[in-house]
């Protein structure tokens, strides 16, 4: 004989608390206290209970589901992100469907539409250009986080600051003893330009105007989709056009280990001839030879922030726009050591 399957009554009888507390934990609703939680997530394992998503669905016209939409999930970034992303849906109760842009923009359409239908309860973006992105054409938008660089006020978002971040590891090489300072990932062709490597060039080269360094565009590329492939290849562009360099600024880690390849293919020693930073701190950064400087973040941090936001605008839809800043810091490893006379 099967056993009756637990209900919200069941985990609030056992958690001590009322069933609308319990339904807040799923839904993300409202804020409730972590030893609430806590209690309530205890509850929910010892009974085995499953929500029931459906029944939730006709009652409130909420399907508890979301969608998420990352530009390139083929990337370590875009994987750890979205592993934060789905663990922190999960945690509200929240099923997620994933889906990648990448250079198809027609895709963020095709979920919003989804959530039109009530298919999806709200969406998170990570669009690459405010010009590609659906939210820069659409007159009535259901409940959107924007992820990432793109700046715009109609929606809650959650960022970076990407052009302090990249001053601040152009600095930080500067710091170690390089003059020299290339940037894979940004040059001004528009073909080539998004809202993120935009901002990061900026903020290279105002640490280089700042530290009085010329800024050289010859040291600068950037070939998409931003990979380790496309490091190596924009910094054999770099390296071909004959420009010196003894330091390198990637705007991601994965174009910094594309960099280091294609240095040392060049002869040239990681960090003896040419210092290296990369920018979000990946796993794979620790462990590449020699092990990669960064700019790291919190990106649980920021996978729960998105997710709070979206929540509170689902519940509460005519709210004024938020914008969060996750904060950022400089992790120094041996890819940045500083430069030693011997090796000068």
């Amino acid at each position: 004989m099967l056993t009756p399957r637990a209900t919200v009554k069941d985990v609030a009888a056992l958690a001590r608390v009322s069933p609308k507390t319990v339904s807040n934990v799923l839904t993300g609703a409202a804020h409730v206290r972590l030893e609430t939680r806590s209690r309530v997530e205890e509850a929910m394992r010892a009974l085995d209970f499953v929500p029931n998503l459906s029944a939730r669905g006709l009652r409130s016209g909420r399907s508890g589901t979301i969608g998420v939409a990352l530009p390139d999930l083929a990337t370590g970034y875009s994987a750890e992100l979205m592993h934060f992303l789905v663990e922190a849906a999960h945690e509200r109760g929240l099923a997620v469907q994933i889906e990648e842009t990448a250079e198809r923009p027609q895709r963020e359409q095709d979920l919003l539409s989804r959530a039109r239908a009530h298919l999806v309860d709200g969406l998170i973006l990570n669009p690459v250009r405010l010009e590609d992105s659906v939210i820069d054409r659409t007159d009535h938008l259901p409940p959107v986080v924007v992820i990432g660089e793109v700046e715009q006020h109609r929606t809650d978002r959650v960022l970076i600051d990407s052009r302090t971040a990249a001053k601040d590891a152009t600095a930080h090489l500067i710091a170690q003893g390089a003059r020299r300072i290339a940037a894979v990932g940004g040059d001004e062709r528009p073909e080539h330009a998004t809202a993120t490597s935009r901002l990061r060039l900026a903020g290279y080269r105002e640490a280089l105007t700042e530290a009085g360094l010329p800024v050289d565009p010859a040291r600068e590329s950037n070939m998409l989709p931003w990979g380790m492939a496309a490091g190596a290849s924009a910094m054999r562009t770099i390296l071909d056009r004959g420009a010196e360099v003894d330091g390198v600024v990637a705007f991601t880690d994965s174009l910094a280990v594309g960099v280091v390849h294609e240095l040392t293919a060049a002869g040239l020693r990681v960090p003896a001839d040419v210092l290296v930073t990369g920018f979000d701190d990946i796993d794979v950064a620790r462990f590449t030879t020699p092990s990669l400087t960064t700019v790291s973040f919190d990106r649980r941090a920021l996978a729960g922030e998105a997710l709070r936001l979206l929540t509170e605008r689902i519940a509460h839809p005519d709210r004024a726009a938020q914008a969060v800043t996750i904060p950022h810091r400089i992790v120094p490893r041996e890819s940045s050591a500083a430069f030693s006379p011997q090796s000068r």
